[in-house]
């Protein structure tokens, strides 16, 4: 379809925003950081960002985007119950000591994994989305590709170190990214900081405490997670997620020496973000960008409007001068359902994009009737 364009240079405006620092380069202790604004998806710092190395248990980000994701589509529910295999409860490591044929909720269990990041209930888990642990791998592998993590294969869905189960630092800000945006009800458990479950075995009920393993909750303010991990190969991983002033960002550490430097240097990267970028709003949803014709309809043409607000990120301390290129389709025909798709608006800064908004049609659009028709040729006919 054809489409037309304009630019709209009264929407252009100056943003300064001295509180920050101007960016520069920043160095952290590991051998692989990235930094990344969640919103936007830009990378603000990496360092070896698509470098692949092991990453440890910061592999549950996509165990439990897969599991947020199956509660979503209603394969699974939060009480189902789950009955532990052989398989889950001979996983090593960081674990809540699981028993074989204990029976836990899908709630019990998840917040295993995302507080104690717990390797045996990671385990249970897969089994019961997928059958086995095997298959849930291969759901990994597809999600993964899906959302273009192009540098990851998944072996297993704990993080256990195994032959070729690498990633990158940013293949792991992307799905962190794809989980806190998509199941922001992962903050629940990523935020608390102390909880407790239930085993139920043959010799009774014994209550269990789960302690979460990212200090950066109660250390960091503004933090929200995500996920640690260590391993002999690993080293000391981590995806960190903070939100302040309305901007949430996700820092990755991929091998730093040891627990203190990983989480020091997640700081480094989060406090480098907020010092020195912020996002600033574009139009608000509903704002009227122009009409479209309307081909048929009971009207000629109609209002398209900004569908959602989108925010723009922008360096702290600098004049951005925004500008929008407006671009509407040539016509639709009726009839039109409100919020049908009717163009974009495009965003520049210094000639390049750094944002698009979609327009859509304000208000129903009925097909016009032969009367209607007839109405319309006669008026313009007689009156021009």
């Amino acid at each position: 379809m054809i489409k037309y364009s304009f630019k709209i240079f009264a929407f252009a405006f100056v943003l300064c925003l001295c509180m920050g620092s101007s960016a520069h380069a920043i160095a952290v202790d590991s051998k692989a950081s990235l930094l990344m604004e969640t919103e936007t998806g830009k990378v603000l710092h990496e360092n070896n960002g698509h470098t692949k190395l092991s990453p440890a248990s910061v592999t549950k980000v996509m165990t439990m985007l897969l599991i947020y994701e199956a509660i979503e589509q209603e394969r699974i529910a939060w009480d189902d119950i789950v009955t532990v295999s052989a398989h889950a409860a001979s996983m090593g490591g960081s674990q809540i000591f699981l028993e074989v044929n204990e029976q836990q909720t899908v709630r019990d269990l998840t917040k295993s994994i995302v507080i104690a990041s717990a390797n045996d209930a990671a385990v249970a888990m897969a089994e019961f989305v997928s059958g086995s642990e095997d298959a849930f791998v291969t759901a990994m592998n597809n999600k993964a590709a899906a959302i273009g993590m192009e540098n990851t294969t998944f072996k297993n869905a704990s993080g256990l170190d195994a032959a070729g189960h690498t990633t990158t630092a940013y293949d792991i800000a992307l799905m962190s990214r794809e989980l806190i945006l998509k199941h922001p009800g992962v903050f629940q458990y990523a935020k608390t900081r102390l909880d407790t479950i239930t085993h139920k075995t043959a010799r009774g009920e014994e209550e269990f405490g789960l302690t979460n393993t990212n200090k950066l909750i109660r250390n960091y303010s503004g933090a929200t997670g995500l996920k640690t991990g260590s391993t002999s190969e690993a080293l000391y991983c981590i995806s960190a997620t903070a939100e302040k002033e309305g901007m949430q960002l996700i820092a990755v550490i991929l091998a730093a020496p040891d627990p203190t430097t990983r989480f020091d240097s997640a700081m480094k990267l989060l406090d480098y973000g907020y010092a020195n970028y912020a996002l600033i709003a574009k139009e608000e949803a509903g704002t009227q960008m122009g009409e479209i014709q309307i081909y048929k309809g009971k009207t000629e043409s109609a209002p398209v409007v900004i569908k959602e607000q989108t925010n723009m990120l922008a360096p702290k301390g600098k004049h951005v001068t925004l500008e929008s290129e407006v671009i509407v389709h040539e016509a639709l025909d009726a009839p039109i359902q409100a919020g049908q798709t009717a163009g974009e608006v495009i965003y520049t800064w210094e000639g390049e994009e750094v944002g698009r908004s979609e327009l859509v049609v304000a208000e129903p659009i009925d097909r016009a009737s032969v009367g209607d028709m007839m109405d319309r040729l006669f008026r313009r006919w007689f009156f021009g």
